[in-house]
């Protein structure tokens, strides 16, 4: 009786120790605890991960799709075909105003999952880490800003997906490849999986002043 009181009080103090969770997520872990021991254990371990800036870029200034497109061609980088298509989308949004961005660079391995996660569960774990998803406009941004991109990185974004012309979802990807730097995409899709290399950006909040 004493074991199954301290089992209580022990998933009582993890419940009240982890960040605001909504019900779906919960639900998820019940269904699948072996996604909780690895929230736990990305969790135990954060001050390890450290979650230092990577890279700080400036949003603002170009207004739209024509403007980046003539931006990142003018300085002979390449946009592949999902990309061109959701910059010209709704979807795609630019700051109103010049605003500066801490991007954090992280693999799905260093967020715990050794063997691959899919796209849903990386950003769960983001968030519960304190990162926030990337505005859409990160995408083109990098590619204008991340000039000297070693040959062989390519960077996935951490954003909301946009939904292309045919209806399928996409988030930016930054590379840069033997064909020269691109701005790409990927599928968005919240079951698509990643290996544990793959590389995400997301945002490091900035603390109030």
């Amino acid at each position: 009786m004493n074991e199954e009181k301290n089992v209580y009080r022990f998933v009582a103090a993890v419940l009240m120790g982890l960040p605001e969770v909504g019900g779906e997520q919960r639900q998820r872990w019940i269904d699948h605890p072996r996604e909780l021991q690895e929230a736990l254990s990305v969790l135990n371990r954060m001050p390890d991960l450290g979650l230092r800036t990577w890279k700080t870029i400036k949003l603002g200034g170009l207004k739209n799709a024509d403007d980046f497109r003539r931006a990142i061609k003018g300085c002979g980088m390449r946009i592949n075909d999902g990309a061109d298509d959701i910059i010209g989308t709704p979807g795609f949004v630019v700051a109103a105003g010049e605003v500066e961005v801490d991007l954090v660079k992280v693999t799905v391995g260093d967020l715990g999952f050794t063997n691959g996660a899919t796209r849903g569960q990386i950003y769960v774990l983001a968030e519960e880490l304190g990162l926030k998803l990337c505005p859409p406009e990160v995408g083109p941004q990098l590619r204008l800003q991340h000039k000297d991109q070693p040959n062989g990185e390519w960077i996935i974004i951490g954003m909301e997906p946009i939904r292309d012309s045919d209806g399928n979802l996409h988030v930016f990807d930054v590379g840069r490849g033997d064909s020269g730097q691109w701005l790409g995409s990927d599928y968005g899709n919240p079951d698509n999986f990643w290996s544990a290399g793959n590389q995400w950006l997301f945002v490091r909040p900035r603390k109030c002043q």
